[in-house]
């Protein structure tokens, strides 16, 4: 999608840094909308992430979208919750710098799936060894199981988490999650109870009654029927496939969190239990409560293994304890309704609380290093319903006290910087909610303390007294507003209400039970109850010792405000990386996006007083000494030590990198660079630069570790040496002793091994063969024209001639098999040739044709024309060989050029003149005969019959170069041996014009063939 560099700005800007007009809303919501009708749902402002929930899967995080954003600045890449997470996970691992990733925005804003990002994205660039990879397993595996007994359906959101929820993933040093740590804030344990229209209960209800088998809900007493448990009758229903699917995602994440069957099925024990507990009724008689419902009562009691009439008795009657005065009065229908909810919420938050725990306890590091974290904030976003409580008042604090959190971390401690390293910077007006929160806070006169003050007096105290106290005490705070102020400007309120004008806008509360919910009492006898308990689980949330204290035990708010501020510090300790969500609508529709939403969201998250301070401000700041330490070796005046100050060392490295003066600033104590594309720079450089280090401190370190092994080694080697030179001492006397005899009888055997086998030559035989057989196997020739064959010993004389008969009969027929048809045919004519002129007669010239591959022609260039039209004349006889050719006339033995033509029938001798030819002779093959000298002269005397003399004049004296050749192929066609005769004499006979001729045949050099004057006769001297 956005990952082509090309494509970066298309659609929009990617960061809204680069729009022109920054300083308004309206431009930079209409950037928003731009990129996310294109399915762009990330935008940056600076190295803030702005989030817009698509409520679709936009398939954009996958492994490959993963590798994309791997080991990437934050500002190279396209804006994306990948590019964060990767931000922050090098910072942690590379300059050891704890992170924190805050993710905030309304419900149903897309918190909790940004939070699951961020996870999975440090399980693609992570190890994949045994143990990390149970780690990671574990962490991803402790999502369903906090989704399911944390998250529900609510009007905004169908999987909205109703806890606050902050996790460290603890890594070692190579940069491995190695474990992690879970904090829990505010369960809205009232949920239990009662819902919304249109909300539901926690998931695990309806989980359990959809997956659950027949078997495990007879077990637990339970039907799948949704209305016949009155905790669940009023909500919306679900979806059964979906909440089955869910249900066995949940055990198999319980079974990887290594949860034993045992506390497994005990949970499910607890939850049945709750919806038994609902279903407990009461009937009122002269004003004391009574249960009605004997049914669920037994249910609980079963489930719970907890006492039946201690519990009935709890449900009904109520023990106070006053100075050591213990009366027990009787609760009216009223109260023990109120009861049986305070402890159906009691035990869902505790158990609650243990599951945490557990999983605490299962994702603990295995080591005692200290290993450095990545916080995940993931905690219920800005609320604002038709009806707000004191669960909406408890969220709101908490969302202002993370804003005011971001004020300091980004707004405030952006200008205070500044100012403070003395860099010019341009004051920005920005809205601080330290004021709202302070209205929260304030001792004695904030909110907090109100309530618990209201809860704490003696007496007919209630909902509409702690609004009057409110009214009274606040009514000049103008974030605040109390019955008079809302009823002077005619506003829309019932009596019961109160309004906080929050940083994101103003919230109508509804004071009803607000009291009985900061009390959060569960009654002395239900505690007691549960205390003595044999289940296991239920014993351990509810310990004898907390039901025996007699402490006034702290309010819900106060409670909650302590972990929130606890939170705070957790926080202000590491580096912020922020993802700000927003929904783009309230429908939740995909693709739609409503600007007024949006545009009230922006304006309660701060975001325009981001943008505006980050298009004002630099990129990037580090102190001159962590500058100095990381970026050193970039020069080679401050590399490897830089003696001087650290502010003078910087910018002697800014010099070398070739800083302009508009891109950086030097601060007192800090160098601020204004681009990002400088950073990159100086970063890439020093990426690069890395490997030569490595190499440096690999070599140094690789040497002395060997150095140490080396000394070690040596010492080792002398203990060893002495006690084996001991040891070879004692054993060289038995081996030389051993090795005498060996020798004396492998003397004798080597003496005897040609005579019979003794016993004490047949070893040494044996051997001999053994060896002659391997060297043999190793040795033999691969060709059948290698004549050479391995020596033997003389015991395998007869061995040896069988192996080389078969093996060369072997290589023979293997060499035959692999012939073509042409060679075949060569060998044919070889074999021919060497029977015409070694066997039936011995030419001397017969050796040199050998080497040479006979051909069917040899005719020279000038000659092919005329040849190609003597060729057409034939009148389909197939011309079988062809040679020039040197004719000796009957006048004189003259010598005269000619071509030689053998055809099927008939050899042809014809005269050619350019391309044209003259026929001198055309014999039929099957009369004439082939006489050839013993000498190496190449004269072939081809004799004619008498009765063809008169016409022909006479034998032909011809001389062929390659006589061998010509003779065999006109014999291997004409299928006739005989015609050939080979004559060792030195005077030969011929006709010549019917008369007879000589030719004497002479041994010498130079090789000629001529008339001889003084006799006539024709004279061939033939080589030696």
């Amino acid at each position: 999608m956005e990952i082509s560099l090309k494509d970066r700005d298309k659609v929009g800007v990617q960061d809204a840094v680069l729009l022109e007009d920054f300083n308004s809303s309206e431009v930079f919501v209409n950037n928003l909308q731009k990129r996310f009708n294109e399915n762009l749902i990330y935008t940056n402002i600076g190295p803030v992430l702005v989030s817009v929930n698509p409520y679709k899967d936009v398939g954009i995080y996958s492994s490959q979208y993963a590798k994309e954003f791997h080991k990437k600045h934050f500002f190279e890449t396209t804006p994306h919750i990948f590019a964060l997470t990767d931000t922050a996970y090098r910072s942690l691992i590379e300059e050891n710098r704890e992170q924190c990733i805050l993710i905030s925005g309304e419900s149903g804003a897309g918190k909790t799936e940004a939070s699951k990002k961020v996870l999975q994205y440090i399980a693609e660039v992570t190890g994949s060894k045994g143990q990390v990879e149970k780690v990671k397993n574990k962490l991803f595996q402790s999502n369903p199981v906090l989704e399911a007994f944390g998250n529900a359906k609510t009007s905004r959101n169908d999987n909205s988490s109703r806890f606050g929820k902050y996790m460290d993933v603890e890594f070692d040093y190579e940069g491995n999650p190695v474990g992690g740590n879970i904090l829990n804030y505010l369960l809205e344990k009232s949920r239990v109870i009662n819902q919304f229209n249109g909300e539901r209960n926690f998931h695990i209800f309806y989980q359990l009654l959809a997956g659950a088998s027949d078997t495990m809900l007879n077990d637990l007493l339970l039907k799948r029927n949704l209305e016949s448990y009155y905790y669940l009758s009023h909500s919306q229903k679900g979806t059964c496939n979906k909440e089955k699917s869910a249900f066995e995602e949940l055990n198999k994440a319980l079974t990887i969190i290594e949860f034993t069957a045992e506390e497994q099925i005990d949970i499910f024990k607890i939850i049945a239990s709750i919806l038994h507990l609902g279903n407990i009724g009461f009937v009122e008689e002269e004003g004391i409560a009574s249960v009605n419902n004997n049914e669920s009562i037994d249910a609980v009691c079963k489930l719970l293994n907890c006492d039946k009439e201690e519990l009935k008795n709890a449900l009904t009657h109520k023990t106070i304890d006053a100075k050591g005065d213990v009366v027990t009065s009787p609760l009216d229908r009223e109260t023990a309704i109120y009861a049986r909810d305070a402890l159906a919420k009691a035990i869902y938050d505790k158990l609650f609380t243990w599951l945490v725990q557990k999983i605490n306890s299962s994702l603990q590091a295995n080591t005692q290093r200290k290993n450095s974290v990545i916080g995940i904030l993931d905690i219920y976003g800005f609320e604002i319903f038709q009806k707000n409580n004191f669960e909406q008042l408890c969220i709101n604090f908490c969302n202002e006290k993370l804003q005011q959190l971001f004020i300091d971390l980004t707004l405030k401690q952006e200008q205070q910087e500044y100012l403070k390293e003395g860099i010019e910077w341009h004051n920005i007006d920005y809205f601080d909610n330290k004021i709202i929160c302070d209205l929260f806070e304030m001792k004695f006169k904030g909110i907090i303390s109100i309530m618990d003050e209201e809860c704490l007096v003696p007496g007919n105290t209630n909902d509409l007294t702690l609004l009057k106290k409110l009214n009274k005490n606040l009514q000049g705070h103008k974030h605040f507003k109390g019955f008079n102020k809302m009823l002077k400007k005619q506003m829309k309120f019932e009596n019961n209400e109160f309004q906080v004008i929050h940083y994101a806008g103003p919230v109508v509360y509804s004071v009803k039970t607000f009291i009985e919910k900061n009390n959060d009492l569960l009654f002395r006898d239900l505690r007691y109850a549960m205390s003595n308990s044999q289940h296991s689980i239920i014993k351990n949330i509810f310990p004898k010792s907390e039901v025996m204290s007699m402490r006034l035990p702290e309010t819900a708010f106060t409670k909650f405000k302590k972990s929130v501020n606890d939170l705070m510090k957790i926080l202000i300790d590491k580096e912020p990386n922020y993802i700000r969500c927003i929904k783009p609508n309230d429908d939740k529709r995909p693709s739609f996006f409503d600007v007024d939403i949006v545009s009230h969201q922006v304006t309660y998250l701060g975001l325009m007083e981001n943008l505006r301070v980050r298009r004002a401000g630099f990129a990037y700041r580090r102190s001159y000494e962590s500058f100095l330490k990381r970026y050193k070796c970039l020069c080679k005046q401050t590399w490897p030590h830089w003696h001087g100050n650290a502010k003078d060392g910087v910018q002697q490295l800014i010099c070398s990198l070739g800083f302009e003066n508009d891109e950086y600033k030097m601060g007192k104590t800090k160098i601020f660079i204004r681009y990002p594309k400088s950073l990159f720079q100086t970063e890439d450089a020093f990426q690069r630069k890395k490997h030569d280090l490595v190499s440096v401190i690999k070599a140094t370190w690789k040497g002395y570790k060997q150095r140490q092994e080396y000394r070690k080694l040596k010492l080792a080697s002398i203990v060893v040496q002495k006690w084996y030179r001991r040891y070879q001492a004692q054993k060289a006397i038995k081996r030389r002793k051993a090795a005498v005899e060996t020798v004396r009888r492998f003397i004798k055997g080597f003496i005897t091994r040609n005579g019979p086998e003794t016993e004490i030559n047949k070893k040494f035989v044996a051997l001999a063969k053994k060896h002659w057989l391997i060297r043999l196997s190793k040795n033999l020739p691969n060709s059948v024209l290698i004549k050479y064959w391995p020596p033997h010993p003389v015991s395998c004389n007869e061995a040896s001639k069988l192996i080389q008969h078969y093996h060369m009969l072997h290589l023979s027929r293997i060499y035959r098999k692999n012939l073509t048809a042409e060679r075949k045919q060569q060998f044919e004519l070889k074999v021919l040739a060497e029977k015409l002129f070694s066997v039936n007669g011995h030419k001397k010239s017969y050796k040199n044709s050998i080497p040479q591959w006979f051909k069917n022609e040899r005719i020279p260039s000038e000659q092919e024309e005329a040849y190609k039209l003597f060729s057409k004349s034939l009148n389909g006889e197939r011309i079988m060989y062809s040679t020039s050719a040197v004719k000796y006339d009957r006048h004189g033995y003259k010598a005269r050029d000619r071509i030689l033509i053998a055809t099927t029938k008939h050899v042809y001798i014809i005269e050619t003149k350019g391309n044209s030819y003259t026929q001198k002779h055309g014999l039929p093959l099957n009369v004439v005969n082939l006489l050839v000298t013993a000498q190496k002269d190449k004269v072939l005397l081809v004799q004619i019959p008498e009765e063809m003399i008169k016409k022909d004049k006479g034998d032909l004296i011809l001389e062929i170069p390659q006589l061998i050749e010509c003779v065999t192929k006109i014999v291997s066609f004409t299928k006739n041996e005989n015609m050939l005769s080979v004559v060792d004499e030195k005077v030969i006979e011929h006709n010549m014009k019917g008369k007879p001729g000589i030719i004497e045949v002479t041994v010498g050099n130079p090789e000629t063939i001529q008339k001889d004057k003084p006799t006539g006769h024709l004279l061939i001297r033939a080589t030696p």
